[in-house]
C-alpha cells in the first residue's frame, strides 16, 4: 500500500508538471508567435527602410544635379553680364563709325578751307541727328530760370535786363540722355 499511495503521488506530481509543462510549452509557442510576427513586422519595415534610403539617395543625386545646374547657369550669366558690360557701346559706337569715317574722307579729300568748312557741317549736323536718334537732348538754359538738377553755375552778376535767379549766358552747353541729366549747362546767372 506504501508502493501505492508513493504511485499515486508520483503520478499526481507527474501530472502537475505535466500540465506546467504544457502550459509553458503554450506560452513558449505564442512567445515564438510573437517573434515571428515580429520578425514579419521587422522585415516589412526594414523593405520600407530601403526603399525610402534609395529615395533620399535619389533626391540627393537630383539635389546635387540642381546645386551643379545653378551653378553653372551663375557662372554663365556672370559671364553674359561681362560681355554686356564689354560690349554695352556697340551699337553707338557703330552708328558713330559711320561720322568718324566721313571725318576721314573729310580730312584726305578737302582742298580748302571752304569745302573743309562745307564738309564739317555736314559731318556735325549727321553726328547731331546720331546722337538724338539715341535720346541725347541738348539742355535749353540762355533766358531759363537757374535749375540746379539741369545747370551748374560757374558765375554770378547783377545785371538789369534780367530778373535775379534767371541765366544770363551759357558758358558751357548740358545734355540729357533721355530724362537724365549726363552733362550740367555751364552758366552765368542773375543775381541782385
Amino acid at each position: 500500500m506504501c508502493g501505492d499511495i508513493k504511485l499515486k503521488e508520483l503520478k499526481e506530481e507527474l501530472s502537475e508538471k505535466t500540465s506546467l509543462l504544457d502550459d509553458e510549452t503554450q506560452k513558449l509557442q505564442e512567445t515564438i508567435k510573437k517573434l515571428e510576427e515580429t520578425q514579419k513586422e521587422l522585415s516589412e519595415k526594414e523593405k520600407v527602410l530601403e526603399e525610402n534610403e534609395e529615395k533620399l539617395s535619389e533626391y540627393l543625386s537630383h539635389i546635387q544635379r540642381l546645386q551643379a545646374d545653378f551653378e553653372n547657369y551663375k557662372k554663365h550669366s556672370e559671364k553674359q553680364k561681362m560681355d554686356i558690360i564689354s560690349y554695352a557701346n556697340e551699337g553707338l559706337i557703330l552708328k558713330i563709325l559711320d561720322v568718324y569715317q566721313d571725318f576721314e574722307r573729310a580730312l584726305n579729300s578737302c582742298e580748302t578751307a571752304e569745302e573743309l568748312k562745307e564738309g564739317l557741317s555736314i559731318i556735325y549736323k549727321k553726328l547731331k541727328s546720331t546722337l538724338e536718334k539715341e535720346g541725347l537732348v541738348e539742355i535749353i538754359a540762355k533766358g531759363e530760370k537757374f535749375d540746379p538738377f539741369k545747370h551748374e553755375a560757374l558765375m554770378a552778376e547783377n545785371n538789369e535786363d534780367y530778373d535775379s535767379g534767371m541765366i544770363i549766358e551759357e558758358l558751357a552747353k548740358g545734355y540729357a540722355l533721355k530724362d537724365k541729366v549726363i552733362k550740367y549747362s555751364m552758366v552765368k546767372v542773375c543775381k541782385k
